[in-house]
């Protein structure tokens, strides 16, 4: 009895760290499109820069952090049914069979990237402010671009990644940086990019201001974010890699037993 409680134990917290991945996406999915976040975008930027950074990181994170396991064992048996369908055509046509997964890897990468500088051109944020029904829009494409990237991130039963950690870090490493530049483009410009906030002279925030807390949220959610993905797919691998040359270490400093210490031993012995 105690030992079928001590292995319900972990499946019942996994469960429940999945309701609550879950509905944390939901609600701050749902605080983001509505009053008082919602008018205070299209007045300040660094809250329209935290409304595009929770849609475009944090929520995907928490979506898939949270997505029931019933939906990710169907999702684990296409997955496998695609993958041996694809390498049966890669036997037929003698390509490498790697590749399939390698381009669905490049293409959620550059659908995170495109999705990133698209919406954040002054174009697309004046479009925002201007129109609110274009929200919906910014806030699904970049869910569902978010989404497909964590994918490949992140490992939660049954769900089981192929990828290589060290790719999983470059992945997500690479996601990072292009919401670091596009950042640090924002802030270090001496002039404002969006010139669909108003700002009044005397009264905060100024447009420095505005554009540098902008600047910080953006850096903060990214870092807040992919930072943990890259140092523990880093920290992991580097210790497989111990593990796997540990027992290689161990027979190299194994003193060989020669003709004159075996002739010992078995003297020895007899």
């Amino acid at each position: 009895m105690t030992v079928g409680a001590a292995e319900e134990r972990p499946a019942t917290g996994t469960h429940q760290l999945r309701r609550l991945c879950l509905g944390s996406a939901v609600l701050l999915a749902t605080a983001l499109a509505v009053p008082p976040l919602s008018p205070l975008a299209r007045r300040y930027e660094f809250v329209e820069a935290f409304q595009f950074s929770a849609y475009a990181m944090a929520v995907p994170a928490l979506l898939v952090l949270g997505v029931p396991r019933a939906f990710l064992g169907h999702l684990r048996n296409s997955n496998q049914e695609r993958a041996r369908q694809a390498a049966r055509v890669d036997r037929s046509k003698n390509s490498p069979r790697g590749a399939p997964a390698m381009v669905q890897r490049a293409l959620s990468l550059g659908l995170f990237i495109s999705a990133v500088v698209g919406w954040r051109t002054p174009m697309a944020v004046y479009a925002i402010v201007r129109d609110r029904w274009l929200l919906a829009g910014e806030g699904v494409s970049l869910v569902l671009a978010g989404g497909a990237l964590w994918l490949e991130l992140v490992q939660f039963p049954p769900v089981v990644l192929r990828s290589p950690r060290p790719l999983r870090a470059a992945m997500a490493g690479v996601a990072m940086w292009t919401v670091w530049t596009v950042a640090y483009l924002v802030g270090f410009s001496n002039s404002s990019w969006y010139k669909a906030f108003r700002h009044v002279a005397g009264r905060w925030p100024s447009v420095a201001a505005d554009q540098q807390f902008s600047t910080a949220v953006l850096w903060l959610v990214a870092t807040v974010t992919f930072m943990p993905v890259v140092f523990w797919n880093v920290l992991a691998w580097l210790r497989a890699e111990e593990q796997q040359d540990a027992p290689a270490h161990r027979s190299a400093f194994r003193p060989e037993r020669g003709p004159a210490n075996a002739s010992r031993s078995a003297g020895v012995d007899s």
